[in-house]
């Protein structure tokens, strides 16, 4: 052993916690299609708490996990597919009022299984206001996380 080397050993309490991971897949309809992400964040264990997330490395990571198919104690969400309407020509989702401005920007994220249950919509209400709903599971950290993942420029999705 080198002496000289200094041997950093994490502290576990002082290693990054993973809320969640936001996933934009490649629109193959180019600017005219509707932008398609995926969510996944950490499940609520029994005692009604999340489940923490800490990776030693970078294949313990949340997205690693579910590329590998190890999905317990995970949540995963997808945007609502939007339908295309013939009378304004453009892909649309309903929004039960509370948006009311077109933008890119707009989506809803549900349950694969139950696209009816809206986990979060978010949406442009003003030419620089927007607003977001959310509910369980999400905390409010991790549905303000996604809300500002669609600020950034994406490739196709613009």
């Amino acid at each position: 052993m080198n002496p000289e080397k200094k041997y950093f050993i994490p502290d576990n309490g002082r290693i990054r916690e993973e809320l969640g991971v936001v996933c934009y897949e490649t629109n193959v309809l180019g600017f005219r299609g509707p932008r398609r992400m995926s969510v996944i964040i950490p499940g609520i264990d029994d005692q009604n708490k999340r489940i923490r997330f800490q990776p030693q490395s970078e294949r313990d990571c949340l997205l690693n996990r579910v590329q590998q198919g190890a999905n317990e104690g995970l949540v995963l969400l997808q945007n609502k597919v939007p339908s295309w309407s013939y009378d304004t020509g453009a892909y649309v989702l309903n929004f039960h009022g509370r948006v009311t401005q077109a933008s890119v920007k707009n989506f809803q994220i549900v349950y694969p299984n139950d696209p009816d249950y809206l986990v979060l919509q978010f949406g442009r209400v003003a030419p620089d206001l927007f607003t977001m709903d959310f509910c369980f599971p999400l905390c409010p950290l991790q549905a303000f996380a996604i809300c500002l993942s669609s600020f950034d420029g994406k490739l196709a999705c613009e």
